[in-house]
C-alpha cells in the first residue's frame, strides 16, 4: 500500500465532496427547495441523506490521510470513529425514508437506501474481520472503497430523483396551463 495511492484516494474523495457540497448549495438555492417550504418529511429525509452523504465521503478522505501521515493505530481509531457517524447517519435516513410523507419518494431512493444500509454493515466490519485487532493498512482499502461507491451513488441517487422531480413539476405546470388557457368554444 503506498502513500500515493492513499492521497489519490484522499483526493477523489475530496473532489466528490466538495462538487456535492456545491451542489447541495446550489439546490438550497434553488427555487424548487424554497416551494417545498421546511418540515416536509421528505426535506427532512434528504437533509439525513446529506449528512449521510457527507459521513461517508469523510471515511474515504481522512482514513488515507491519517494511514499516509500517523500510521494504522490512529488510522484504526479514525475509522472505528467516522465508521460510527455513518453508522448513525445510516440510522437516521433509514429512520427518515420510513416516514409519513417520505415514502412518496422515488423507488430509486428506497433501493438505494436498502443497498447503502447494507454496505455500510459490510464496510464498517471488513478491516477487522480482514485484519485483526490491528488491521494492516491495506485491510482498510476495501472498506474505503465500499464508502467511496457507496456515497457516489447516492449522490447520483438524489440527482436522478431532482431531475425526475423537477420533470414532474414541469408536467404539472403544463397540466395547470392547459386548464387555465381559455377555451375557443365559448
Amino acid at each position: 500500500m503506498s502513500d500515493a495511492f492513499l492521497l489519490s484516494l484522499a483526493g477523489i474523495s475530496a473532489t466528490l465532496l466538495g462538487t456535492f457540497t456545491l451542489g447541495v448549495f446550489f439546490y438550497l438555492d434553488s427555487s424548487r427547495h424554497q416551494q417545498r417550504g421546511s418540515g416536509v418529511a421528505a426535506d427532512r429525509y434528504m437533509r439525513s441523506g446529506a449528512r449521510w452523504v457527507f459521513a461517508a465521503y469523510s471515511l474515504p478522505l481522512f482514513v488515507p490521510l491519517v494511514l499516509a501521515g500517523v500510521g494504522p493505530r490512529w488510522a484504526a481509531a479514525s475509522f472505528a470513529l467516522l465508521g460510527a457517524a455513518l453508522v448513525a447517519a445510516t440510522v437516521d435516513t433509514s429512520r427518515r425514508i420510513t416516514a409519513e410523507g417520505a415514502t412518496r419518494m422515488s423507488p430509486s431512493v428506497t433501493v438505494n437506501e436498502v443497498a447503502t444500509t447494507v454496505l455500510v454493515l459490510l464496510l464498517v466490519v471488513l478491516p477487522w474481520a480482514a485484519g485483526g485487532w490491528l488491521p494492516h493498512p491495506s485491510a482498510f482499502v476495501p472498506s474505503l472503497l465500499l464508502a467511496l461507491v457507496a456515497a457516489f451513488t447516492s449522490t447520483a441517487t438524489f440527482i436522478m430523483y431532482s431531475f425526475d422531480r423537477a420533470g414532474d413539476g414541469a408536467a404539472d405546470e403544463a397540466v395547470d396551463g392547459e386548464e387555465r388557457r381559455p377555451s375557443g368554444a365559448g
